[in-house]
Formats: C-alpha cells, structure tokens, sequence
C-alpha cells in the first residue's frame, strides 16, 4: 500500500514521457531531413541518420529567409505591445470601472473572437486600400492589433478580478484617479498577464499566414508567407525547407522555453477570487 502512490506516479511518468517522444517524432524528421543531402532524402530512408552531415541547407534557408525574418520582428513585436495595451486598458475598465451597458460592451468586444478572418478579408483589404495601408507591415500590425484585442481584454479582465477591490478604494480616497490608479497600481501588478498576453500574442501572429498572404506581397512578406514559397515550383528542396521550418520556429521556442513558467502562472491568475 505504501508503494501504490511512487507505481502511479512512475505509470503517470511513463505515459507522459511516452506522449511527449510521440509528439516530437515530426520535429525529429524534419532535423533529420534538414541536415542531410538532397539524394538521401527518401521515404525508405526517412528514420536513417544522414551518412554525413550537412548543413549548408539552414545556410541557404536562412539567406532566403532573412529579411522576411526582420518584416516579422517589425511586424509581431508593435503589434503584441499594442493589443496587450489595449487589453489590458479594456479589461481594467470592465473588471474595476462598472457602468450601465458595460456587460454589453464587454460581450460585443469578445463577439470578435469569433468572427471567421475569411468573412472580413475583402473589406478589410478595401478599407486598407482606402487609407494607403495595404502591403504595408503597419497595416498588417493594424489587423493584429484590431483582431487581439477580444482575447487580451478577456485575459486581462480575468486577471483583474482576483486584484481586491478594496485596494483600489483606497486609492480612491487618497484621491487617485483613474489613469493614476491604473499606472500606479494596476500597471505594475500586470507583469505576469502581460507576460502570458504577450505569449500567446507572438505565438499567434508569429504563426499566421491567412492575413500575412492577403495584405502583403513580395517584400513586406512576413516569414510564414516566405516559408510557403521557399519550396520552389518544380524541384522540392526538402533539406531547405525543412531547415527552414526549423529556422521559423526558433523564436517562439525560445519564447516558450524562456518564459513558458510564467505562462501557467498567468493562466491561472484571476480563476479564484478571494
């Protein structure tokens, strides 16, 4: 009896050790076809190790890539600093500041959620048209930032909740006002919202092509679009695209291994009040 809790956690330990190789089995075929010769690259061959390693393919992938790279970091960093902003200024408004039709608001602000991108693609691209925005990198932060804020104000009116309304009384008295409030007490107790805002904003922008093929062409193209038309038109060249895939990736995996902590943490914040 006294065992039966150290066997479940060891089952428990093996499933999840089992789960986490059979999710990183593609990322271990894409190394594996990145840094092997393009002749090698086959079906029969996919689990082999290369006969010699070879990575002149992340050299020409990240040589083509590059700039598109930059049009991202241009792109996704603005764009996630707006919408958490802006979220957090909503959701602090609608967590803290209730006034009549506020639930309202709040309830047509998280309709946006669920709004297709495909619905609003042809008027969007005209109203970009309309003020000199569309294939522009700012028109496309404009779009992110538009389309963000629904999730960051739900996320950050989450997180408000469990901040005691009595502290913001207090402040009140002294004879605090609004914007006083928010950059003096709301503000710095937001880090780790703003954190898991800005997780899951970079992630999304960082990985969306959708808007990044429709508003953008040739060389504002953020890296996603440039990472389709890295494949060719005749001859694929597995080993680059792969590296190229790998090469994509990178940042958001730093993102996640560096602050992945703070995501969690941040998630659960707000779930229970008091």
């Amino acid at each position: 009896m006294l065992q039966s809790p150290m066997i479940k956690r060891s089952f428990l330990y093996a499933g999840l050790i089992i789960m986490s190789l059979f999710c990183l089995i593609p990322v271990y075929v894409m190394f594996l076809t990145s840094i092997k010769p393009l002749d090698e690259i086959n079906l029969s061959q996919m689990w082999e190790f290369p006969s010699s390693m070879d990575l002149s393919s992340y050299v020409l992938a990240f040589e083509r890539l590059a700039p598109n790279f930059l049009n991202t970091f241009y792109l996704v960093i603005p764009a996630t600093i707006l919408s958490g902003l802006f979220g957090s200024m909503n959701g602090y408004v609608l967590a803290k500041w209730k006034f009549k039709g506020s639930e309202w608001i709040f309830t047509a602000i998280l309709f946006g959620m669920f709004i297709p991108y495909q619905s609003i693609l042809i008027p969007l691209i005209q109203f970009l048209r309309e003020v000199n925005l569309y294939n522009t990198i700012p028109g496309l932060i404009f779009t992110h930032v538009v389309y963000g804020i629904p999730i960051t104000t739900l996320m950050f009116r989450n997180f408000y909740a469990s901040i005691p309304d009595s502290m913001l009384e207090s402040a009140k008295v002294d004879g605090a006002g609004f914007v006083r409030i928010y950059r003096e007490i709301i503000f710095p107790l937001s880090i780790t919202g703003f954190v898991v805002v800005g997780i899951w904003q970079f992630t999304n922008i960082w990985n969306e092509f959708l808007f990044a093929v429709s508003i953008t062409s040739t060389t504002n193209q953020p890296i996603m679009v440039a990472l389709q038309n890295l494949s060719g038109s005749q001859i694929v060249q597995w080993n680059v695209q792969m590296a190229g895939a790998l090469l994509a990736a990178l940042p958001t995996l730093l993102v996640y291994i560096i602050l992945g902590k703070y995501f969690v943490k941040g998630l659960l914040a707000g779930s229970v009040k008091g």
